[in-house]
């Protein structure tokens, strides 16, 4: 029997938005703060499904595939830190109701298939750096990214060497 794989839902960004976060992240955060999420691994994650069996895996896919739901614009213009889980973060002031409901229809099918969700609410946001175990400052106003959705993907993240490594795996397209 194939081991579950550690699978999650996910908006992805376009190369030229992960490179200029990059650069934005270099010049607003000295070095020392934090682990840098690697530009390929930047993600919007929608719901974590956690290790999921191959069967599991087809059943969640067969469901998203069924989601009828136009694109919409992620406006990324907000940044913050959570002390508890040292993540600092980038996300939007005003999350669009698109991204809401894609989030709401992925977590409640999740948890229907028995994926466990947490009880906290959703919060859209892009982790930027990890093992933040001090306050950092953050950015004043002023940034922003205009992200247009027009897909949403399922990923499987691999642990190797030291090393995180998101693969996408299916991909769906977002009304238009």
């Amino acid at each position: 029997m194939p081991e579950p794989k550690r699978l999650f839902f996910a908006l992805e960004l376009p190369d030229d938005v992960q490179q200029q976060i990059i650069h934005w992240r270099a010049a607003n955060f000295p070095p020392d703060c934090g682990r840098p999420i690697a530009a390929a691994n930047l993600h919007l994650t929608l719901a974590f499904l956690g290790d999921v069996s191959a069967e599991k895996q087809r059943a969640l896919a067969a469901m998203a595939g069924r989601i009828r739901q136009p694109g919409f614009t992620l406006d990324l213009n907000d940044a913050g830190q959570w002390l508890r889980s040292q993540v600092v973060w980038l996300g939007t002031r005003q999350p669009p109701r698109g991204v809401l409901q894609l989030a709401n229809m992925l977590r409640s099918q999740a948890a229907r298939s028995g994926c466990y969700q947490s009880p906290q609410p959703f919060h859209p946001h892009i982790t930027l750096l990890r093992n933040t175990a001090h306050a950092v400052p953050i950015p004043a106003p002023g940034f922003s990214w205009q992200v247009p959705v027009s897909s949403f993907a399922l990923f499987r993240s691999d642990y190797a060497r030291g090393r995180t490594r998101y693969t996408r795996l299916e991909r769906w397209t977002l009304n238009e």
